[in-house]
């Protein structure tokens, strides 16, 4: 079926709009048995931090109703390791690398992304302003005059094209994606986790050991959908990211004419490590069936009852 699935997000251009969300693609390695890699849009590696992390004490990830609790805490080998053991290994993969970090502060971010600049094989830069499971993890993604700051910022440090991963956890996500956009955001990912949580009641304690986690899965895909609906009208010209409870095609066409010009596979992979590809192949037809010879054509196309 000859449809135009390219897809460009401000200097970023991709094949397609299928991509996997970090955090739930590893480093990739443990992944390429269940699919061809190459065949994505583009893969985010899990986030990785200045110094390795050993990540929150366990239980960490708890089942909910159509949904995953998860409080990891970025367990991570620190971006020395990624960048001496997992990148060379990423750049044999035929597919677009975009990188994701987390900083304390503006300083290390603004650091990490000068190391990932010194770097050839990478496609984009992905901050995670937006991690509810670390101390501080909010601090910035709340707050439009740091988030406006932060990527200015790291775009002088770094000339890969930027993305900023948002947290739905606001009360207004349209201000939050504004101040990223007129910090020279190329795009904003919408939306990371919502902060939730499950108990024991018998034993009258949270399951989690950190008591509150970040909720993910279909559970959150109208709440993100309606995100990415609000920030596609009010920045039309800001390009944006759709995640949130994204299993098949259909789902991912919801995203798409909502205003998300790419989508990421999160939670899916972790139930059908082949979601995202099998999301692909489907892709073509569901665009076809609404008269459309690309992806281009539908994002942004929904139409309000309201008028």
């Amino acid at each position: 079926m000859n449809v135009d699935l390219s897809v460009r997000l401000g200097r970023l251009t991709l094949n397609n709009p299928v991509l996997v969300a970090s955090g739930t693609f590893g480093y990739v390695r443990e992944m390429t048995r269940f699919l061809d890699v190459s065949r994505l849009g583009g893969v985010i590696p899990k986030t990785v931090t200045a110094q390795p992390r050993a990540g929150n004490p366990t239980p960490r990830t708890v089942e909910t109703a159509s949904g995953l609790l998860n409080a990891i805490g970025l367990d991570n080998d620190g971006i020395d390791h990624f960048l001496q053991h997992h990148l060379p290994y990423l750049r044999t993969l035929g597919t677009p690398i975009i990188a994701n970090i987390a900083g304390e502060n503006e300083d290390q971010f603004v650091s990490m992304a000068a190391q990932l600049a010194a770097e050839t094989g990478l496609a984009a830069v992905e901050l995670n302003v937006s991690c509810p499971n670390v101390s501080h993890g909010l601090d910035m993604g709340i707050d439009p005059t740091a988030v406006e700051r932060l990527v200015g910022r790291v775009r002088e440090a770094c000339p890969y094209p930027i993305i900023a991963k948002l947290t739905p956890n606001v009360t207004d996500i349209v201000t939050i994606a504004r101040a990223a956009a007129s910090g020279g955001a190329d795009a904003v990912s919408l939306v990371n986790t919502f902060r939730g949580m499950a108990i024991d009641w018998r034993k009258r304690r949270p399951i989690l050991a950190n008591d509150v986690g970040g909720l993910s899965g279909p559970a959150i895909k109208p709440l993100a959908l309606r995100m990415v609906w609000e920030v596609a009208r009010a920045l039309p010209k800001c390009p944006i990211i759709g995640i949130g409870g994204i299993w098949t095609a259909d789902d991912a066409m919801e995203f798409l004419v909502a205003g998300a010009s790419a989508i990421q596979v999160g939670t899916a992979t972790f139930a059908d490590p082949g979601a995202s590809a099998r999301l692909l192949d489907s892709l073509p037809e569901k665009i076809a069936s609404l008269g459309a010879g690309s992806v281009r054509e539908i994002v942004g196309t929904l139409r309000s009852n309201r008028g």
